[in-house]
């Protein structure tokens, strides 16, 4: 496995600007396997040990488990989406929130932490016009590591590269 790189903490301003930004003009099944595809191939560049799924009005689009993940990481990611569909906004930010108010989701939220985790790697997919419709999640590195391979998947994804 190749040695991982660090990454930058972003703050709630950054994790605000990045959810405005990544909106999509259209979400179809293509979309679906386009993106997910992108994030298999991404995660494959740096063996990373990562289970991806994508969910739009609560249909399972696209799901993959990549070598070294485990059935540990899908219960990950229903807990991380659960926040993203309660909250519309990335599981990241919302632990953000959460943590800048000097507490945690898991001791505030009132929310049982069995069903819900607000970690970072779930994202929430909007579409202009339309909102929230869905979304995309990585478990199986740090927090901050499946946030920010979202992001760049979905960064290269809305800028056609």
């Amino acid at each position: 496995m190749s040695a991982p790189e660090k990454t930058a903490t972003p703050d709630i301003p950054t994790l605000e600007e990045q959810e405005r930004t990544l909106v999509l003009p259209s979400f179809t099944y293509e979309d679906a396997w386009a993106l997910g595809t992108l994030l298999v191939e991404l995660a494959r560049e740096r063996q990373a040990p990562v289970a991806i799924d994508i969910t739009c009005g609560g249909q399972q689009l696209f799901h993959a488990a990549l070598p070294g993940s485990t059935p540990d990481n899908d219960a990950w990611i229903a807990r991380k989406r659960r926040v993203v569909e309660r909250y519309h906004a990335s599981s990241y930010l919302v632990g953000s929130r959460f943590r800048a108010k000097g507490t945690t989701f898991e001791d505030s939220s009132r929310l049982d932490p069995d069903a819900y985790a607000a970690h970072g790697g779930a994202f929430p997919l909007r579409m202009s016009g339309a909102g929230f419709v869905g979304t995309v999640v990585v478990s199986g590195l740090p927090q901050i590591e499946d946030h920010a391979l979202v992001v760049e998947a979905l960064t290269r994804f809305t800028s056609g590269t």
